[in-house]
């Protein structure tokens, strides 16, 4: 693999005691219930975040007061497999409007066996922000960055 390829990407993986199938339809249906709601772009606090399951939809977080902030794209669904996604967050941790601006991440299901799944974020592309990428590349590969994202959804097959 490249240097450049490795730089520009970050990659963090979880594996749960759960089908491929359950493994999927947790993240994706139950996404605002392990997002962080420390993550906010609103002028409020979270009331919820939204995951749209389809090509063209958006998840957004939606604040109390009802404003949204919708900081991801889906680019691709395809279930229980893989869903791609948009990163619409710039370096100066606003909403980015320039879609030639935005990374993406892919996050792949990978059953292991009947009932264990890996789950691998791929956040890739990260250059395309332009000035100061690397602080998006640094804040999503930090601790509280995709690791807190997976531990949390990680925590909802424990119960």
């Amino acid at each position: 693999m490249n240097t450049q390829a490795a730089e520009t990407s970050v990659r963090h993986s979880i594996v749960v005691e759960a089908s491929v199938e359950r493994a999927f339809k947790v993240f994706t249906e139950d996404f605002g219930k392990f997002k962080p709601r420390e993550h906010n772009l609103l002028a409020v606090p979270i009331a919820e975040t939204v995951f749209e399951a389809r090509v063209g939809g958006h998840i957004y977080d939606r604040g109390g007061d009802g404003s949204e902030c919708r900081w991801a794209r889906v680019l691709a669904y395809e279930p229980p497999h893989r869903v791609l996604l948009s990163w619409d967050i710039s370096p100066q941790w606003r909403l980015e409007t320039d879609p030639n601006k935005a990374s993406e991440w892919e996050v792949r299901f990978t059953a292991e066996t009947a009932n264990r799944t890996r789950v691998e974020i791929e956040h890739r592309k990260l250059d395309r922000h332009g000035a100061g990428w690397e602080s998006v590349r640094d804040g999503v590969a930090a601790d509280q960055g995709w690791p807190l994202y997976l531990q949390r959804y990680a925590d909802l097959f424990g119960r």
